[in-house]
């Protein structure tokens, strides 16, 4: 089986064709897809960090000078949500944007939240248990980083309902070809919740709290404040990066665990474990598969000359088990302690969120394995959703 995003049996288990790959060598073209595939570690990490590399390319050509064609005017909603976020923004204005919200999303912030966090988790599990198993995906992996990436915000429990669809229908577009549909629902969503932040925001003028957005309100240095459109872009950049790397991660990681049995009973007799285990399930299944981007300047791979306008798939999955960075890489080992997996990026996109979602993982496997709670035991084997880039699972059934 080779690399092919819309088999099934692929997205079930890509990590044989990623061994292949490897081996085929550095930089590998896919008809299938339409560009230059970068399976090693060593490569992957260092044009995360390469500036001839960029996630967009209009802070330095028009899309004619790029050999692209614009995007077709009715999905300007999206685009524009989109291209203002730290995500597929570039120097200088990533520069200036991270600058301004790192004074309001700081270590602080994400440490005050740490308790409301844990007390989210393990209400979420007792409700679990309560109805004596379910899933796992819709009963504790979605609410949990919604209603945190809510509370951080300062979105009111009452508003909180269309966060998940509207984070969703957004973050179809960043599949391989998304078709028309996709981009529609995704437009949808991009005004409805840019329309329902500006109206926030507004609020917030008004009334400052101790939200997030408040602090975003607020923030400026000699260079000014952030516009209207950054803040409502990187309110939504940290609800979908948020929410859909910790579900993935969270039911990915269950489904891993309950197929090393071993090290689940482990985990749960020792959860000082969990720091460590999270990162290596972060790494041995890693809940975004691809990172895509625009070369702007020739780049040379393994001898082989990548020209301007083309487009490199960074292949996140195969780094992360590649044998070259990592001792026995098809190994889960929870206590690895040299694991700079590349799960959360490199480079100036390293994500800002990283932080938090260690600790709303932490906080939600611990709810779960902790003392009171039986052991979980899977019902039946679950199925992989379409799509490959935010890769994930239909369901997970589980049972006390």
């Amino acid at each position: 089986m080779g690399f092919d995003p819309w088999d099934a049996a692929f997205v079930a288990d890509p990590y044989p064709a990623y061994r292949e790959l490897r081996e085929q060598g550095r930089a590998i073209w896919s008809e299938a897809t339409s560009q230059w595939l970068v399976p090693h570690y060593a490569d992957v990490n260092a044009l995360l960090r390469d500036r001839r590399l960029g996630r967009t390319y209009l802070h330095r050509f028009t899309h004619e000078e790029f050999g692209r064609e614009a995007p077709p005017p009715a999905h300007e909603p999206f685009h524009v949500l989109n291209g203002n976020g730290l995500l597929d923004l570039e120097d200088p204005a990533h520069a200036r944007v991270r600058r301004l919200v790192a004074k309001a999303f700081t270590p602080r912030t994400v440490e005050q939240l740490v308790p409301a966090v844990k007390r989210m988790a393990g209400k979420l599990a007792a409700g679990l248990l309560a109805d004596g198993g379910g899933d796992l995906l819709t009963a504790v992996a979605e609410p949990l980083p919604v209603a945190v990436i809510a509370e951080l915000l300062g979105v009111p429990e009452s508003d909180r309902g269309p966060l998940r669809p509207w984070s969703a229908d957004i973050c179809g577009m960043f599949e391989l070809r998304p078709d028309e549909e996709t981009a529609r629902r995704a437009v949808r969503a991009s005004v409805e919740f840019s329309d329902y932040l500006r109206a926030l925001i507004a609020e917030r003028r008004e009334r400052p709290g101790g939200d997030l957005i408040s602090g975003l309100i607020a923030a400026h240095d000699e260079e000014g404040r952030l516009s209207e459109q950054e803040m409502i872009s990187t309110c939504v950049l940290l609800l979908n990066a948020g929410h859909e790397a910790t579900v993935n991660t969270t039911v990915n990681g269950w489904w891993t665990l309950f197929r090393h049995p071993d090290r689940l009973a482990d985990l749960r007799r020792n959860p000082e474990k969990l720091s460590t285990a999270v990162d290596e399930l972060l790494r041995y299944d890693t809940p975004l598969q691809m990172f895509e981007r625009w070369v702007l300047d020739d780049i040379e791979i393994g001898g082989v000359t990548i020209p301007r306008g083309a487009e490199v798939a960074l292949l996140f999955g195969s780094a992360n088990r590649d044998p070259a960075r990592f001792t026995d890489p098809d190994t889960l080992d929870l206590v690895r302690a040299d694991n700079p997996h590349l799960s959360f990026g490199a480079g100036i996109h390293y994500c800002l969120g990283a932080p938090l979602a260690r600790r709303e993982l932490e906080a939600s496997f611990g709810a779960l394995l902790a003392d009171g709670i039986p052991p979980l035991r899977l019902v039946r084997e679950p199925q992989w959703r379409e799509g490959y880039v935010i890769r994930g699972l239909e369901e997970l059934l589980v049972e006390f």
